[in-house]
Formats: structure tokens, C-alpha cells, sequence
């Protein structure tokens, strides 16, 4: 019997975090404040849709899901550096994050960075130790300066300017999508041993709908509803789909 989306995602979300605080429990500390503000960020909750996805895909090409539960933390691991880095001074400097203060704010500047660089490493030290070196090759590949870093340089860069959609699509394309195609790809890739191009683009429109969902929920959403300050894009002039298209545009898009 096929499970409805609720039903699914709850199960999969379910085994995931599962996973996640055996990990936090078993993790050896050397640094008790780095460890205390790895798992501060890691344990915050948040939707986890990447490391859902990858355990939906691996299960719909019939894989064994426990071929994908150690790349699916790795994944989270790094959607969460991503996020301590993303929030810090020099970058959006954003004072919440999951509707807690930022880890920065906790832990202090020094200490955020080097937790977001623990958990980058050690994403790929799972990988490594449970032997799955493909999903850490479309992991690498979709964090690194080709994919989610590159697109946030050139996000950067870009703000304040007035740019083309298609500079706006090559933003979301690698800032997003990258990392959410890597979710369906590692997925494919613990079923199959293999990935396909069908499967990448599937994730790289996810990643789309996703990021552009992002930009309006800046403009329509609320404190409570996304556990985060709304109104950041405008106010330092980031480059988003509604300011691209229009708020109309923008909705219009994601429905297609």
C-alpha cells in the first residue's frame, strides 16, 4: 500500500533522526564547545528535506534504505555547515535560525566557523568509513566551488545589481539545487550504484521550486511559520526571484 506524503514523510523523518541522535550520542568529543555547537546547529530540527529525499529515492528504485542512512547525515551535516556559515556577520548575519538564535550568537563568531567546518569534514569521514565513496563524489561535488559555495560566492557578488533571470537561475541552479539534486542522486546512487541524468534534473527543478519558494516566503511569511527573520532579502538588497520577476511572477513560476 503506498503511503500518503504526510504518512511517508513523517516515516522517513522518523528513521532519519533516529540515525542522527545515535550519531550525537556516539560522537567522541575533544573540544567540549565545538561539540556542544555542532550539535546545537544539527540538533535544531528544521524540515529535514534532504536527508528525506535521499531515503524516499533510495527506497522508490527498491535499494535498502540502510545502504543510505549514513549519506543521508552526511548531507545534513552539510546543509548545516552551510546554514552556521551562511548566518554569520560577514555573510547574511542573521540573529535566528530553526526559531533559535543563531549559533554564532551562542557560541561566538570563532567557534560557529569551526563547527561548520567540523561538520563538513566529518560528512565526508562517515562516507568514507561506511565505504560509500560515490554518494561522497556527488557530495563533494555539489558542496564545493561547482556547486552550493560557488553559488553563494556569485550570490554575493551579485547583490545590489541589477542582473538577468538567467544570471538568477545559475544563482539558485548551484546555491540550491546542487545540494538538492545531490539528495535524489545519492539516493539513486545506494539503490543502484549508478545515477542518471533523468534523476538529476528531477532534483535540479526541486532545488528551483525550493529556492524560489525561499524568496517569497521572505516577503509573505512570518516569524513563527519559518523560525527565521523575514524581510532579510530586501532590506540588504539580495538578489531574489521576486525582485527579479515580481511577487506575481514568482508564484507564477513555482506553479509551472
Amino acid at each position: 500500500m503506498i503511503m500518503n506524503y504526510k504518512e511517508a514523510y513523517q516515516n522517513y523523518l522518523q528513521q532519519f533522526e533516529s540515525v542522527l541522535q545515535a550519531y550525537c550520542v556516539s560522537e567522541p568529543k575533544l573540544c567540549e564547545k565545538l561539540s556542544n555547537a555542532m550539535q546545537y546547529s544539527l540538533t535544531a530540527g528544521g524540515k529535514r528535506l534532504r536527508p528525506v529525499i535521499a531515503i524516499a529515492t533510495c527506497q522508490a528504485f527498491g535499494g535498502d534504505i540502510n545502504r543510505i542512512l549514513s549519506g543521508a547525515l552526511a548531507l545534513e551535516m552539510v546543509h548545516t555547515y552551510s546554514l552556521i556559515h551562511d548566518d554569520l556577520p560577514s555573510m547574511d548575519n542573521d540573529d535566528f535560525r530553526r526559531g533559535k538564535p543563531t549559533n554564532h550568537k551562542v557560541f561566538g563568531e570563532a567557534t560557529a566557523i569551526l563547527a561548520g567546518d567540523a561538520l563538513l569534514n566529518n560528512a565526508y569521514e562517515i562516507l568514507f568509513a561506511t565505504n560509500n565513496l560515490l554518494q561522497g563524489k556527488i557530495l563533494s561535488s555539489a558542496a564545493g566551488h561547482l556547486g552550493m559555495v560557488g553559488g553563494q560566492s556569485l550570490d554575493l557578488e551579485s547583490e545590489g545589481k541589477e542582473i538577468s533571470p538567467e544570471k538568477l537561475n545559475l544563482i539558485h541552479t548551484n546555491k540550491t539545487g546542487k545540494l538538492l539534486s545531490a539528495a535524489f542522486l545519492m539516493g539513486e546512487a545506494a539503490a543502484k550504484g549508478y545515477t542518471t541524468r533523468k534523476v538529476a534534473r528531477l532534483g535540479q527543478t526541486v532545488g528551483m521550486l525550493f529556492q524560489i519558494t525561499d524568496d517569497l516566503l521572505d516577503v509573505t511569511g512570518t516569524f513563527e511559520n519559518l523560525g527565521k527573520s523575514v524581510g532579510k532579502d530586501s532590506e540588504s538588497c539580495k538578489l531574489t526571484a521576486v525582485r527579479v520577476y515580481g511577487l506575481e511572477n514568482a508564484k507564477k513560476l513555482t506553479r509551472e
